[in-house]
Order: C-alpha cells, then structure tokens, then sequence
C-alpha cells in the first residue's frame, strides 16, 4: 500500500552541489533512526490506537490513507536547533506521516511554522501535508512520543519506550546547540535523556515559558508553551511570545 513520503532531511544546502562528509554521515545516521522509529511496535496501546483511528477517520480524510505508524523527526542535518513536541495528532502527523502537519489551518503546525518562517528557520510558513515544499534551515523537528497517544496523554512507560528514537536522532545531529522544548513532557523527556547519558545537571531547571538554562553538555535548553489549539485560542501562548522564544533562540546561536 502506497504511504506518504517522509522526508528526513527538507533543507537545500551547498553539500547538494559540493561533498559534505560530515553532512552525509549525518544523514545516513538519520535514515537509520527514522527506519527504526518507522518499524518500532513497543507499546500495544498506541499502536493499536493509531490503526483504529486509520480506520475511523475524520470525515474531511475518508479517502486518503493514514500513515498510522510512528512519526520520525524532520528537518536539516546539520541543525543547530532541535525542537522536541509531545506527540504526533491523530488526524495529524498520524495521518501524514511528518511531524507538526496536516493538522488544518490555523493548528499547531502552522502556529509553529509560521514562527519558524518569521525567524529564517522555515522557507514557508504552514505545515499541511508532506510534499507541500516545506523546508527547515538549520532546525530539525522530532517528538518525545512518536505515537499519536489518546487524549494526548502518553503514560510514563510509553516516554520511556521513545526514549532511544530521540537519543538515536539527537546522536545524528552533531551540531545541536539550542533545544526548544514544546511543552513540560519534551522538556522532562529531554532532562530524562541527560539523566540517561550520565550528564549531571546540579541544578534541576524548570519548565517555564521563555526560559533558557545553560546545560553541562554545552546545549541551551529553552522552555515554550505547546503551540496546542486550546494554548492559542486561549491566548496562554500567543505569537509574540512564540517569536521571542526564537529570538532567544538566534541569540543563542551567535553566542
């Protein structure tokens, strides 16, 4: 059965016209992660919940085929930022197969794109299906949970299990210095991550807004609000909070 196209890597750079070994490895460290995200059954409960809503549908996606697998990250290779979300939406990643798309006009995609196009990351500022031309510069997109999970809630367990697919990414990408977490469960999944690779932060950070820690690893870690529909309609999360985050961001990159 045909599935959509996942690009790994969305972002024209000279190593399309000049051999970049470094950028090559990367790549290839990146392909092989996606097949093991792509291939990966360990929770039953998400797998069985991301087929169920292949089969159900939205009425607005009846005739197109979901991807209901897990969700790899996307983005360029040799990205100095990472942005890790929660997990992909049900009629969203999980029916497009790329992270932050597909997830109507005005969603969290395009909330997220759109910021990332004002700040030079993104060449356009919506995020609707995989072969709409959108490409990240010096950014890759990946999640905490690579499964749609119900309700949005993953369990501990489930976050755990995801754990080596964001390692596996962020080991790819050599050249990460900032981490934009979108969401308190991507900042504690990366804290985790730390934890995990024996990198000792003696002062817990904090999840908050806008906030930026300085880590032993020599990457930032900022915190920012999930760009969720009920965050922005709401008005927890609005578009000049969203841009002063990537502007701390690109500060952080001339440093």
């Amino acid at each position: 059965m045909p599935q959509p196209r996942v690009p790994v890597s969305s972002s024209p750079s000279a190593s399309a016209s000049f051999p970049n070994p470094a950028c090559d490895r990367s790549s290839a460290a990146l392909d092989r992660a996606r097949e093991r995200i792509v291939s990966c059954e360990c929770c039953p409960r998400l797998r069985s919940y991301c087929g169920r809503v292949a089969l159900e549908k939205r009425r607005a996606f009846r005739d197109e085929t979901y991807w209901a697998r897990p969700v790899p990250g996307f983005g360029d290779p040799r990205a100095r930022l990472l942005i890790i979300g929660l997990a992909p939406a049900a009629h969203g990643a999980n029916r497009t197969g790329r992270v932050f798309t597909g997830d109507g006009a005005g969603g969290s995609g395009d909330f997220l794109m759109a910021a990332l196009h004002r700040a030079g990351f993104a060449n356009i500022p919506t995020s609707h299906h995989p072969d709409d031309g959108l490409n990240l510069r010096d950014a890759y997109i990946a999640a905490a949970v690579r499964c749609a999970p119900p309700d949005n809630k993953p369990t501990a367990k489930e976050i755990a299990n995801c754990l080596p697919h964001l390692e596996a990414e962020i080991d790819a990408l050599p050249r990460v210095r900032v981490v934009v977490s979108l969401g308190r469960i991507a900042f504690e999944a990366y804290l985790r991550l730390l934890r995990r690779r024996t990198i000792v932060v003696h002062q817990r950070p904090e999840f908050g807004h806008g906030t930026a820690h300085h880590l032993p690893n020599g990457q930032t870690l900022i915190g920012c609000y999930h760009p969720s529909r009920q965050n922005t309609n709401t008005g927890r999360l609005t578009t000049r909070m969203m841009d002063e985050v990537f502007d701390r961001v690109r500060r952080e990159l001339v440093l």
